[in-house]
C-alpha cells in the first residue's frame, strides 16, 4: 500500500468508524463498559451523619480530629486492542480478508473509546509481540492506531496467545478492558485468555470467514496452511468430504465458544461476509454485543 493509498484508507475508515459510533451506537459503548466505580478524591472533616466506615484513621490521628475520605465516580477506562496478525488472518473468501475486518472493528472500538474520553492502546502479535502502543487519549493517538492497523506488515506468520497474554499481564498495571482479536486457531485459546480474566475485563473477538465453516463443491482443490506453508489436496467435490469438514469445523467452533463461556470470557464473533447497503455485517454483531453487556450490568 502506497503512502497515498494508506492516507485514503485511513480517512475512509475514520469517516466510517465515526459514523457508526455517533449515528448507530450512540451511548451503547458507554453503557456496556462503565467505569470501575469509585476512586479516592480527598479528605474533609467529619460531619454528623457521615458513614464512620469512610473515616481516614491515618489523617485523623495526625490531625487530632476525625476526617473522612471523599470519593468520585471513576468513568475513565483503559481499553487495549490486542490484534492477531498471523498468517491465517490474511485469508478471505469474499471482498475482505480477516485482518481487514479486524482493523475495522478495532477502529470502531477505538473511536467509541475516544468519544467516551477513555484511553486506548494497541498490541500487534503473531508468535511474538511485534508492536505495543501504550494506552493514551486523543484523536491524533487514535488515528495513529488506525494507521498502524492498516499499514503494519508482520514479521512472523505463527500464533502464540500465551506470549501475547504474558505481555499484557506485565504491561497493564491497572484493570483494563481488553479486546483480544483473533481467529483463535492456536491450541487451547481459552486456557490462554483465562489468565487475563482475573484482573481484566476480557472479550474475545472471533474473526472468521464463511469458507472456514463450509466448502463449495469445487472439485479437487489445493489448500495451504497460511502459518506453516504446508500444502495438501482436498476433494471438495465429494459430499462426504465436505460433510466431514463441516462437522469438524462446527464442532471446533462450538467447543471454542463453550470454553470461553466456561471461563467467563465474553465472546463476539464477526465475519468477513458482506453486510447490507448501509453497514458492514459486523455492525449488527457489535450492537448486539454492547446491548447484551448493558442488560447484564443492569440486571
Amino acid at each position: 500500500m502506497s503512502p497515498e493509498e494508506l492516507m485514503q484508507e485511513v480517512k475512509r475508515l475514520q469517516i466510517t468508524a465515526r459514523h457508526i459510533v455517533t449515528e448507530v451506537f450512540a451511548g451503547e459503548y458507554s453503557s456496556a463498559f462503565k467505569g470501575r466505580g469509585m476512586e479516592f478524591a480527598d479528605v474533609r472533616e467529619y460531619e454528623p451523619g457521615d458513614d464512620v466506615r469512610t473515616i481516614d484513621w491515618n489523617v485523623t490521628a495526625r490531625a487530632g480530629r476525625p476526617f473522612v475520605k471523599r470519593f468520585t465516580e471513576e468513568r475513565e477506562l483503559t481499553v487495549m486492542l490486542a490484534v492477531d496478525l498471523s498468517g491465517s488472518e490474511r485469508f478471505g473468501s469474499e471482498r475482505r480478508m480477516k485482518q481487514n475486518v479486524a482493523a475495522e472493528v478495532c477502529a470502531v472500538i477505538a473511536f467509541a473509546a475516544l468519544r467516551n474520553n477513555d484511553r486506548v492502546g494497541l498490541m500487534v502479535f503473531t508468535d511474538e509481540v511485534e508492536m505495543f502502543v501504550p494506552p493514551a487519549k486523543g484523536s491524533r493517538h487514535v488515528l495513529r492506531l488506525v494507521r498502524e492497523l492498516l499499514a503494519y506488515e508482520p514479521r512472523k506468520k505463527g500464533t502464540n496467545l500465551d506470549v501475547a497474554v504474558s505481555h499484557l499481564s506485565r504491561s497493564l498495571k491497572r484493570r483494563s478492558v481488553i479486546f483480544m482479536v483473533s481467529d483463535f486457531l492456536a491450541p487451547s485459546p481459552a486456557d490462554s485468555l483465562r489468565m487475563l480474566k482475573g484482573k481484566h475485563d476480557t472479550t474475545a473477538i472471533l474473526v472468521e470467514d464463511p469458507r472456514e465453516q463450509k466448502w463449495p463443491s469445487a472439485g479437487l482443490i489445493e489448500l495451504e496452511d497460511a502459518e506453516t506453508g504446508r500444502r495438501f489436496l482436498v476433494d471438495a467435490g465429494s459430499s462426504r468430504v465436505r460433510r466431514a469438514y463441516e462437522h469438524g469445523a462446527g464442532a471446533r467452533r462450538r467447543l471454542l465458544l463453550e470454553s470461553f463461556g466456561r471461563f467467563g470470557i465474553d465472546t463476539l464473533a464477526v465475519s468477513t461476509r458482506a453486510g447490507d447497503d448501509r453497514h458492514p455485517a459486523y455492525v449488527h454483531e457489535l450492537m448486539m454485543f454492547f446491548r447484551k453487556r448493558e442488560r447484564r450490568r443492569s440486571a
